[in-house]
């Protein structure tokens, strides 16, 4: 019975998958000036001519994973467009500083020029994600080497010296361990170290560090997952410290996972599992509507982000994720039914039937709040 459902959500996600591609294949391609266009209305067309760089460096990821490792995928178009966009990050995601490698830009115009530069990893970390992918399916050593020179600035900013991300630090901000910051850099260390075992090797210990500043936001005597949390791994004050981000907590859920698998840590899988899986799923489920909340607060207050009931559609992936590997490594049924119902969920709410692709912003209710398919957040990636 198991495996008849599985065959059966096989099919809907592969033709979930080739509608998205062609979708993006179809209207994003930007044949002036290189790269493609994020903000793209249902219908296909372009509404704002910006080009954000963490949809950027995710379109070419996207397309070069799936060139290389999907057969129907492996076309001279999804090639070609990759390294289009590829040639685009290189030349124009970059603000330079003075002495220093400078930052990548958050936004830029259609023709490259820089708009704006956010006080974050995040740019870089999706610039690197690309470029090492990108050099996988090229063969583009100096672009391998390129990405690890990029992350060995991500982790410098992170562990030594945040001065070069611009963020004074202010005497009322207290540092905060941000679940995002070591989920993305063991993410990279993923990226980077897949076949590589000089590179694994390199950042082994990296790895084990994020690891650990994660298992950090296990709080409340194992009862919740916060966002964020102190550097020393307590609660933070206010609202702040309130904060649970389930999508999130299940993202960090599979790549702990993931990493345990590789490492033989039984007791991490364990931890993956039960605590960054079943608890955000069993708080962030929405009893009454469905789907997954975006923002709760762990004492039940109404958390200060406007949209914290919305459903949006990368939670429900991250889910999807997490609960199909914990389930492909244990055969234990609870998981396919965890499985089983963000499924429900989320192919019978977020993909678009007339024009293909998905929306990303439900109400509560589970209607659609935004109908573009791409904007400032939302891409090809998710």
């Amino acid at each position: 019975m198991a495996t008849e459902k599985l065959a059966g959500f096989r099919e809907r996600i592969r033709s979930e998958l080739d509608r998205a591609v062609d979708f993006w294949l179809k209207h994003s391609h930007d044949k002036v000036y290189g790269g493609f266009f994020t903000c793209i209305g249902r219908d296909g067309k372009v509404y704002d001519e910006l080009k954000y760089v963490w949809l950027q460096g995710r379109q070419v990821w996207m397309y070069c994973r799936l060139y290389r490792t999907v057969e129907r995928f492996h076309k001279d178009e999804i090639l070609e467009a990759a390294k289009s966009g590829g040639e685009f990050l290189r030349r124009f995601a970059w603000v330079p500083s003075a002495g220093s490698m400078g930052k990548c830009a958050f936004s830029l115009t259609r023709d490259g020029q820089a708009v704006k530069v956010q006080r974050t990893i995040f740019s870089e970390c999706f610039y690197v994600m690309a470029m090492d992918e990108l050099a996988r399916v090229t063969g583009d050593r100096e672009m391998q080497v390129h990405a690890e020179t990029v992350m060995d600035q991500l982790v410098h900013w992170v562990r030594v010296d945040p001065s070069g991300l611009g963020r004074p630090q202010l005497p009322g901000d207290l540092p905060v361990n941000s679940l995002a910051v070591p989920m993305m850099l063991l993410c990279l260390v993923e990226q980077l170290a897949e076949g590589r075992v000089d590179v694994a090797d390199k950042y082994r210990e990296l790895g084990s560090w994020c690891v650990q500043q994660i298992l950090q936001h296990v709080q409340r005597d194992g009862t919740a997952i916060l966002e964020s949390v102190s550097n020393d791994g307590k609660e933070l004050p206010g609202c702040q410290g309130r904060l649970q981000n389930p999508g999130h907590a299940l993202e960090a859920g599979w790549f702990l996972l993931q990493y345990a698998v590789q490492h033989g840590d039984k007791e991490l899988q364990r931890i993956a599992v039960d605590k960054f899986m079943e608890i955000p799923f069993r708080t962030g489920w929405d009893q009454d509507h469905g789907g997954i909340f975006y923002f709760l607060d762990v004492d039940g207050l109404c958390p200060t982000q406007l949209e914290w009931s919305m459903k949006l559609w990368w939670p429900h992936c991250e889910a999807l994720v997490a609960f199909l590997m914990a389930y492909s490594l244990s055969r234990e049924p609870t998981l396919l039914d965890r499985f089983t119902q963000v499924y429900d969920y989320t192919f019978s709410h977020f993909p678009d039937k007339e024009h293909g692709e998905w929306f990303g912003y439900l109400t509560r209710q589970g209607s659609v709040e935004l109908d573009f398919k791409g904007g400032p957040f939302k891409g090809e990636l998710h």
